[in-house]
């Protein structure tokens, strides 16, 4: 597709769209999480699978997305994506039972995983050929993720205050039917001819639901207990099993070869300690807002607001800038070690601290880290890999970042059950459960500064300088 297309900047809305949609789902249910746990009658600790049932499926599913969209048409894979997300939405809003809730949000992950690689895909034809304009069209696409986030937090507050939980996810069908009208601004690619790597994509996405379900439960059956051991070794063997699929088949969803280039392996070792600290940080803030501090519903989504807007004045107007002038090891490394500066400061919590003194300030910090190390982490990640493999990469990269919120969302909410995090009621127990839940996120992210600025070598990443290969067309090599 020429960028001469004169659809092409209101094809790259419609995409925008889809990027904003698909992380506000990831931010729109946390202030949402304390009436559906009423209402559904979820425990303290199963709490934490109306978020991990999204990324587990979205993160498990993401290369299987990439490949689909490269096999029927990314414009196909992008409408069908929005149908299975439209579908998702119905069941999560509808659940009466936890176990429904559970399910609605697997399914809206698997939409996700496939609306992703394919916008990537589309942005791609539509400005590949040009890369003063692709740098231009990535950082609007770019921007669309923290403006999602700011709106999520807004929007759950404002639905479940004055309206019901179920509404941060009706919300999604109508947007939903609008995006899938605006199609045919897209370009279309005709199909082509190729496998499936199937059984590759159902033992990674089969292990990382395996591996967070021991971490879950293993706080009420011990650590120690033969169930434990059986599944963590289980979720061990099916990922074994993908590695080698990965090796024997002829299409895979991860050719290992893209494993060889230098500093992949360290970008992606810092996005996944990114997400496992970043991610279990905001769900424990909401948490701490509504069960210690009493704040409603939207009270709490307004109390994120700062944070979430402090991100996208980063991430859109200064992070780039910096990147280009330090590169990407500094901003990666000082980064996280940023992010685990303002999480030590939300561990010192108390039961009867405001939002000025206890959130406020500590929480801007924390925003502040994560702004620096997330967009030089997935710019280094893609940037170092030839651009024949620059679409993969992008796929491991999103992979890693969701399956490190996974696990370390999983790990720290066993972290916090233990100190008292599932008292309800219980103010001191709860802000200790919190308290020990941020200090091991502050861990997390320490030590991933630490490894970032051991094992990365300098060197500049910017996306507009080497237009990256959309994910999906990566896998033909």
């Amino acid at each position: 597709m020429s960028t001469a297309d004169p659809r092409r900047w209101w094809a790259l809305a419609v995409l925008a769209a889809a990027q904003f949609m698909v992380i506000m789902d990831t931010s729109i249910i946390g202030v949402a999480l304390p009436e559906m746990q009423r209402d559904l009658g979820f425990s303290q600790g199963d709490l934490q699978w109306v978020f991990n049932a999204y990324v587990i499926a979205f993160g498990g599913l993401l290369l299987l997305g990439g490949r689909l969209s490269d096999l029927l048409g990314a414009r196909r894979v992008f409408a069908g994506g929005w149908v299975v997300l439209i579908a998702g939405s119905v069941v999560a809003a509808a659940a009466s039972t936890a176990w429904v809730e559970v399910v609605g949000r697997a399914v809206q992950g698997v939409g996700g995983a496939l609306i992703a690689p394919a916008s990537m895909t589309l942005l791609m034809m539509l400005f590949g050929q040009n890369p003063k304009e692709l740098g231009k069209a990535l950082a609007l696409y770019g921007a669309a993720a923290p403006a999602g986030g700011t709106a999520g937090v807004f929007l759950g507050g404002v639905f479940t205050e004055w309206a019901s939980w179920p509404w941060v996810f009706v919300i999604y069908v109508p947007i939903g039917l609008v995006t899938l009208a605006a199609t045919g601004l897209l370009p279309a690619v005709a199909p082509s001819r190729g496998s499936v790597d199937v059984l590759g994509a159902a033992f990674v996405t089969a292990g990382l639901a395996l591996a967070v379900f021991a971490v879950v439960r293993a706080p009420e059956v011990g650590w120690g207990a033969g169930r434990t051991v059986l599944e963590l070794l289980g979720a061990a063997v099916l990922l074994a099993l993908f590695l080698l699929v990965q090796r024997s088949v002829r299409t895979p969803l991860m050719p290992l070869r893209v494993w060889r280039t230098p500093g992949l392996g360290v970008s992606n070792l810092a996005m996944t300690l990114l997400g496992a600290a970043w991610i279990p940080m905001w769900y424990f803030l909401n948490l701490y807002l509504q069960q210690v501090l009493g704040y409603g519903a939207f009270a709490s989504g307004a109390a994120l607001l700062p944070m979430t807007g402090l991100l996208m004045l980063f991430m859109t107007l200064i992070t780039a800038r910096l990147l280009g002038r330090f590169g990407a090891r500094p901003l990666i490394s000082g980064g996280l070690f940023v992010l685990a500066a303002g999480l030590v400061w939300l561990a010192a919590v108390e039961p009867t601290g405001t939002f000025a003194v206890d959130v406020l300030p500590a929480s801007l910090v924390a925003a502040t880290g994560m702004s620096l190390a997330y967009i030089p982490a997935m710019m280094s990640a893609i940037s170092g890999v030839p651009q024949e493999q620059a679409g993969l990469a992008s796929g491991i990269v999103n992979t890693t970042y969701q399956v490190g919120s996974a696990l370390g969302l999983a790990a720290l909410t066993a972290l916090a059950t233990s100190r008292g995090a599932d008292r309800i009621g219980d103010l001191p127990a709860l802000t200790d459960g919190f308290g020990a839940a941020f200090l091991g996120a502050a861990a997390v992210a320490a030590v991933g500064g630490l490894l970032t600025a051991v094992l990365m070598r300098g060197r500049p990443a910017s996306a507009a300088e080497e237009p990256a290969t959309p994910a999906g067309e990566s896998v033909k090599a």
